[in-house]
């Protein structure tokens, strides 16, 4: 089969394009051809055959013109509309899987599919994974002044300007705004075949769009690279992730009488370095990370937005280590309360800390959980990849 990956991004960069790049060598080293679709970057590490790519719009070093027309560009990008020609012309794929795209390549690459179709006598199918709710929300996160917000639900998308929901900015919420409310006028999103959501939770959020509901499902997210490693359990508490506020790092340093062991690096490093509660263990990746993860006795996911599936919780079930999570978003599906974890009401400080103190004071109970996570399950790459072609092949 022809598969053609798209996502703004083509270099690691986020949850999204490991997704992306994983599935992609998967099906490439099982016969498949895959080609790719993105922005054009010093660091991509996947083309297509066409070599054509978008310019690279990065906001932060541009000038104030060029900060207008990119702004332009986020709305209806014409050359992302010609470049996606150039490549279904010289790939012909049998699949287009989409990805992030909104923005950086804006829906038009769904209106260059189509119209190829008509063109080339050629039936593509199209798949999206929805990384987040940008199809509902125009920031993407249901999340705005550091609380939720589901204001644009509905189609209600002048909320986002009324709120200035992206980076508080009211110029490019005005864009988010503009770019929501024309493509929904063109029901641009009826051309969506099939809407992989990460999550029950997800998926229930886009139900609520006419148009997207009889096209999503939900899958959770794969674990690839899940081996054991065989250690003995120590008496901390750990967070990995991004430290930012939505993650729910106030709550963790309002816990002065728990100790955290801490691994990421985000905007709020500096306060967490200074407080007495938290060691700050810097980035960490790999084998080292899975050793952290194996070896405490429990891990905390304290988000107050909306996860989708956040891979924290199945990578610290898999090795067999309970997770006290927020009861939001995603999350609650992937812990089986009482067995793998337990859950709190999101910036509960005092529930937070009881459902730990649950964990930590009981040797027993930790050690069953720790148990019952190994012995839970999730698709693995080629588990997932199996239910990705059905949907392919449908």
């Amino acid at each position: 089969m022809k598969i053609l990956m798209v996502n703004k991004f083509l270099y690691p960069n986020g949850g999204s394009e490991t997704y992306m790049f994983k599935l992609g060598k998967y099906f490439s080293d099982n016969g498949h051809e895959v080609e790719y679709f993105g922005m054009e970057h010093p660091d991509r590490c996947v083309e297509n055959s066409a070599g054509a790519y978008t310019e690279n719009m990065d906001f932060h070093t541009a000038s104030a013109l060029s900060k207008i027309k990119m702004s332009l560009k986020t709305v209806y990008s014409k050359e992302a509309y010609n470049k996606m020609l150039l490549v279904l012309n010289s790939f012909s794929p049998e699949v287009v899987h989409l990805n992030n795209f909104n923005y950086q390549l804006t829906p038009t690459v769904i209106q260059a599919v189509r119209d190829w179709e008509k063109s080339s006598n050629n039936r593509v199918k199209i798949v999206y994974t929805a990384h987040d709710t940008q199809l509902v929300c125009p920031n993407h996160a249901m999340y705005n002044d550091n609380k939720i917000c589901e204001a644009c639900l509905g189609g209600k998308y002048i909320n986002c300007l009324k709120g200035k929901c992206i980076h508080s900015s009211a110029v490019k919420s005005l864009f988010g705004t503009i770019e929501a409310y024309l493509w929904d006028k063109k029901k641009i999103y009826s051309e969506l075949d099939t809407i992989i959501c990460c999550s029950e939770f997800m998926k229930k959020k886009l139900d609520t769009s006419p148009i997207l509901k009889d096209k999503t499902v939900a899958i959770h997210n794969f674990i690839q690279d899940a081996k054991i490693i065989e250690c003995e359990k120590e008496d901390y508490v750990l967070y990995f992730g991004r430290l930012s506020e939505e993650k729910g790092i106030k709550t963790m340093l309002q816990c002065k009488d728990i100790n955290f062991k801490v691994a990421g690096s985000g905007p709020l490093e500096e306060e967490m370095r200074n407080a007495d509660n938290i060691e700050l263990l810097g980035f960490k990746t790999g084998d080292e990370l899975k050793e952290l993860i194996s070896k405490a006795r429990l891990t905390v996911c304290p988000s107050i937005l909306y996860e989708n599936c956040p891979f924290s919780v199945i990578e610290s079930i898999v090795y067999g280590t309970p997770v006290v999570g927020s009861r939001i978003g995603g999350i609650p599906e992937l812990i089986d309360e009482g067995k793998t974890g337990l859950l709190f009401e999101p910036e509960n400080t005092d529930d937070f800390k009881e459902k730990i103190n649950i964990i930590l004071k009981d040797k027993e109970l930790a050690e069953s959980m720790s148990k019952a996570c190994l012995e839970k399950k999730f698709d693995t790459l080629e588990q997932y990849a199996e239910k990705l072609m059905n949907i392919y092949k449908q």
